[in-house]
């Protein structure tokens, strides 16, 4: 995806959406995958370099994160603070997780500390 001169690039093997411009990376989104009970991109942590804050990148890299996640036909279960923010002021755009996977995420989170 790209928009106003910034690229989102999704690196799924490194678990890092990441917005670039001008050949840097200004914004990430780190985040694991779930297989079960359904599979799932789980957000964990979102970060936006400090001058290129308030210029719509998190909110941009959230977008995308759900908008891959339906182009799949998985889930989103976030841990991410800023993600959980999101997806509540824009409910179209990002279903809210099962009650069962939110806790799956969670739990793998606690058991596997690599995960954040």
């Amino acid at each position: 995806m790209s928009s106003g001169g910034t690229e989102i690039r999704d690196d799924r093997a490194r678990g890092v959406l990441e917005a670039r411009a001008g050949g840097e990376v200004v914004g990430k989104i780190v985040y694991f995958t779930l297989d079960a009970p359904e599979s799932a991109l789980v957000p964990v942590h979102t970060e936006v370099e400090p001058a290129h804050e308030g210029e719509g990148i998190a909110g941009s890299l959230a977008r995308e994160l759900y908008a891959l996640a339906a182009g799949e036909g998985i889930a989103v279960a976030p841990l991410c603070p800023y993600v959980v923010k999101w997806a509540e002021r824009h409910p179209d755009e990002a279903p809210a997780a099962s009650a069962e996977l939110a806790a799956a995420a969670r739990d793998k989170q606690r058991s596997e500390p690599t995960t954040w």
